[in-house]
């Protein structure tokens, strides 16, 4: 069965073509929030109900976007209500003191450092970057979007994303020769 068949499938309330539909996108889903909750039970939990909530509100997929990118972005916003709901809210803005930031696209860190490093560095961030960042860096969102998914401008989300790189650098500079220099 084609991906758009087993759409159509779930839209007339097929459990068989849910079912597909769940094992094809859980485990991509699962990593996905475990980025967020940092905790395999939550991330699970988090992942079941943004399941439930798609397979529930599957005949407002249009296919603008991808499947993958539809559910994706249901499993983000499950997991930062989940995170909001347990009191670890996003810092709030003081937006008038915000000034223009200029993009870095062109921003590096050493060569030694991988993947893992990074992540784990933006772990160790301040709430306030860590997610902005998150969704910048490794979900691939753009400001418009991550405006949307929590709720800032986005000039918010450009000078967090902006601050949390310099941070992050800053980190790892660190972590690579111990001065920062």
């Amino acid at each position: 069965m084609i991906q758009h068949e087993l759409i159509e499938a779930c839209k007339q309330n097929s459990r068989r073509a849910q079912l597909k539909l769940y094992n094809k996108y859980c485990d991509g889903m699962y990593y996905v929030a475990l980025r967020f909750m940092q905790d395999t039970m939550e991330a699970e939990d988090a992942m079941q109900e943004a399941f439930i909530k798609a397979f529930t509100k599957i005949h407002q997929f249009n296919g603008e976007v991808t499947f993958g990118a539809w559910l994706k972005r249901i499993v983000i916003n499950k997991c930062l209500d989940k995170l909001k709901a347990k009191k670890l809210e996003l810092v709030a803005i003081n937006e008038q003191v915000l000034g223009t930031v200029e993009e870095e696209d062109n921003w590096q860190v050493e060569d030694g450092i991988g993947v893992e490093e990074v992540k784990r560095e933006i772990e160790n961030l301040p709430e306030k970057y860590k997610y902005p960042l998150m969704l910048y860096l490794i979900e691939g969102y753009d400001h418009e979007e991550i405006s949307e998914i929590l709720g800032i401008t986005q000039m918010a989300s450009r000078t967090l994303v902006h601050r949390g790189k310099k941070k992050l650098q800053d980190e790892l500079k660190t972590m690579s020769n111990g001065t920062g220099y």
